[in-house]
Formats: structure tokens, sequence, C-alpha cells
């Protein structure tokens, strides 16, 4: 069955060709040029990506972001003309999975969003289903995470960047590693994205955020989880 694309924009020629173009890569694609009518379409569709603009009338894309967030954990990919740092913070923290800048190629969007799909998509196999480090207990079937028996609301990338560093707890893994697991190799300044990752996840694991105990810096290599 074909995967579904929901697009959000209030540009209603980048809304044809891009409906246009993925329709031939073979996904459903979904539009929408406002707020309400993308969460309506969101609610009622169940699209498998969220892409959506961030610059919009009315209701606007970051807010469009965290009522998606409020409701699911599908992917979403915002398409921006803004690059400023205080912009892409925003969006992690929202829980964004991909930044594209306009104007950007189709071609482009297109292998983001199967990069995107592909990640999200990945399912664990066997005992490896749910990882206990130290007081947490990550459960990547049920995508979930307990800090003792606390839940710990995580994003869809928090729980990929925790899953990757349970996988291995006890031993360093390269930022390198971490980007690619995490992001895949399109994704731009990503180097810089792991590090804010990191520092929201300090925020809800650990008792003291700024002396971590679990989730430790290895300098100039990368990071480690400690049980």
């Amino acid at each position: 069955m074909a995967q579904k694309i929901l697009v959000v924009d209030d540009d209603e020629t980048l809304l044809r060709f891009v409906s246009e173009y993925m329709t031939r890569e073979g996904f459903l694609v979904l539009t929408a040029d406002r707020g309400t009518q993308a969460l309506r379409a969101l609610y009622e569709q169940r699209p498998d990506i969220v892409v959506l603009d961030v610059m919009m009338p009315g209701m606007d894309g970051w807010e469009v972001c965290a009522r998606v967030r409020e409701m699911t954990d599908t992917p979403v990919v915002m398409l921006t003309a803004k690059t400023s740092e205080a912009d892409k913070l925003r969006g992690f923290r929202l829980g964004v999975d991909d930044y594209i800048t306009k104007p950007f190629s189709l071609a482009e969007l297109a292998a983001r969003i199967r990069a995107v799909l592909s990640r999200s998509a990945a399912q664990p196999e066997g005992e490896a289903a749910v990882y206990q480090v130290g007081p947490l207990k990550i459960d990547l079937r049920r995508r979930e995470v307990l800090r003792g028996a606390e839940p710990v609301a995580v994003t869809p990338t928090e729980f990929r960047l925790l899953s990757a560093l349970a996988g291995r707890a006890g031993e360093a893994v390269s930022q390198e590693d971490l980007v690619t697991e995490v992001w895949g190799s399109l994704r731009q300044e990503s180097s810089s994205a792991l590090r804010r990752y990191i520092y929201f996840l300090r925020q809800k694991i650990e008792d003291d955020p700024d002396d971590p105990k679990h989730l430790m810096t290895v300098r100039g290599f990368g990071y480690r989880l400690e049980a």
C-alpha cells in the first residue's frame, strides 16, 4: 500500500508541484493550505509523514507542529526559508524530524521523506526489543521510556537517539555513528542537532542535568549511556 504524505503550505503552486511529483514517486499525497485543515486531515486520514511549511497565515507551522505532537509521533519535515539557530532549536524542541530549506529540489525532498520514513519504520527484533539501563527502561516496540515507574515524555527523535545509545549501553558511541543512525546521511548540521538532543534528553532522564550520571560525554569522540 502506498505511503501517505500530508503536505501543508499556503502556496498553491508549490502544493501542486509537490503533489504531482510525489504521486509519480508512488506516494499517496494529501494537501492542506492552512493549519486547521492540516490538523483535520491528520486526524481523519492518518498520514505516514507530514511535510509542513513554517510561514503560514493564521496558525503557523510551529503551532501546527506542536498540535501534531500532542496527537501523534507522526514524522514531521519542516519547509522553511529560515535557517537561524534559534528557529532550528525551536523545531528540535517540538520534535521536528528533519528540515529542508526553500528553495529545494523535489528530488531532494523525496529523498529526505524516504529517509525519515525508513528510520521511523525500523522495527527491533528478538530479545533486544526492551533495554534496561540503570533506572531507564526503553521499550522499542511500544516506543515507551520509563524512568523507574514514571513515564518519560520523549519526542520521536529523542527516542531514536536514546535507543541507539541503549543498544550499546556502556560503550562509547561516536558522534558520526549516532548522527547516521538517528538522522541519516542527508541531514545537514547534524552534529549541532546531536548536541541539542543530548541536552534535551539530560533534562528528562538525569536528576541533575548539569552533572549527568547516565548520559555521559566522551570528550572528543561521542557519548555513552551508563547504567
